[in-house]
Order: structure tokens, then sequence, then C-alpha cells
């Protein structure tokens, strides 16, 4: 397994909702010391024995035993452009079947088994896709009918209360002076990038869910709704 790249920290898996799991672990970016360490999450939906992994985050010996715990892997989903370093691990692992939105890049040999495409099923029980229409690069938004209604994102929409255990000095000077930390939140880096507009979250605000996980920052469990509507109300008016 040498050839994927090095494993990185990570946290517990967690149930946060039922049969929908969550784990928190670490990303690296840049050189020497301007490198920055920092927090993304991989979100895992269980139907029958059968998981899909979300935004996924390599773990280690003890976390795969418990995922292998949980049931088999079935579905590799990556959401957003930009993530995606830890994909080709679990596809080898398990020959997973691999989910992305058409038209992004892939560094590691990737092959697309499963399109992600706007309002058609997604790989979990009762989940549609959204897309992001107007923005400049690929990026989706899981929908699952359960719980209420939960997303799952990826750069897009973002949860973070402020800094955790696996971010270093360096990261929380520039995220904290980039904006990223203030809860139920359009991706800072992600908007600036991708320029999205307002009629993709006018499109989001008809959706109805009560929970988000994203693959940045804490879930946001039972106000979601609420809480991003005002979101893009301050950002885009609608």
């Amino acid at each position: 397994m040498s050839k994927f790249p090095p494993l990185l920290p990570s946290g517990e898996l967690r149930e946060v909702l039922p049969e929908i799991f969550f784990v928190t672990g670490q990303m690296s970016s840049g050189e020497g010391q301007e490198t920055m360490h920092y927090s993304r999450n991989m979100t895992i939906v269980r139907d029958e024995g059968a998981l899909s992994l979300i935004n996924t985050v390599r773990l280690d010996e003890v976390g795969l035993a418990r995922l292998d715990a949980l049931g088999t892997v079935r579905n590799v989903v990556r959401l957003g452009f930009n993530h995606g370093r830890d994909d080709e691990f679990y596809l080898k692992r398990y020959n997973a079947d691999f989910w992305a939105v058409p038209g992004m890049e892939f560094v590691r040999g990737e092959v697309i088994d499963r399109s992600l495409i706007a309002g058609e099923p997604g790989p979990c029980e009762g989940s549609s896709v959204f897309t992001f229409e107007t923005a400049n690069k690929p990026e989706a938004i899981l929908y699952l009918d359960r719980n209420g209604g939960t997303l799952v994102s990826c750069d897009s929409l973002q949860n973070f209360s402020g800094p955790n255990e696996f971010f270093n000095e360096l990261a929380i000077s520039r995220m904290k002076a980039g904006g990223f930390f203030n809860p139920a939140n359009v991706g800072p880096g992600w908007k600036m990038v991708t320029e999205p507009k307002a009629e993709d979250f006018a499109r989001l605000k008809q959706l109805n869910f009560r929970h988000l996980l994203s693959g940045h920052g804490e879930p946001r469990v039972d106000d979601a709704y609420q809480a991003y509507s005002a979101t893009f109300s301050e950002l885009y008016g609608i």
C-alpha cells in the first residue's frame, strides 16, 4: 500500500445520526515552514450492511477494523473537486464503485464507475444528487431522504465553530483571517475559486433538510435548514 499518500492522523468513528457515521482526520498542504495542518471529515452511510464512503479519509488499522465491523464498503463518493487524496486507497482495498461528478480531474488513475448527475439517485438508499450549476468547477451535495432530510457536502457548505486538534498554528492564523471559523458557512476558499451564483443557493433552499454533514467542520444537527438559509440570505440576498 506504499504507493498511496502517507497515512495522516484521524479520530474516532462515531454514529451521528441513525445509520450515518462520521470521522474527522487531518489534511496537510504546503511545504516546510509553510505547511498547514487542518481537519477534514468523512461521512459513512450504511444501507443494510452496504457502506458508502463520502469525502474519504484514510483510517489506521484500528479505524479500518471499526469500519469493517460496520459492513462492507460498496461505494466511494467524491463530491468536491479539491478532495480525493484517499479515494484510491479505498477503491483498491475494497474493489468499490467510484462515484464522482463528470468533469472532475483525477491525478491517481481513478475512473468513474457511476456519475453523480443532478436530480438523479445517488449511491445510498433514498439519496439524490444536487450539483452547483453556476460554479466553475464540479461540486455536488448528496441529499439523503432520512432523519428528516440530511445533506452531505464537501467544500461548498462548511460548519467550523473553531479549530480542533488537527490544526497547527499557521492554519489557525490563516483560516481565521480567511473567515473559515464561522458556523453554517459557505466555504470561503471554495466560494472564491468557483464563484457560485445566487440561483444555486435558491435551489438548495427548496430542499427539505434538518441536518448537514460537511467535509469540513462539525456536524450541524436539527437546525441546519434555518442556519444555512440565514447564511444564504446574508451572502446572496435570497
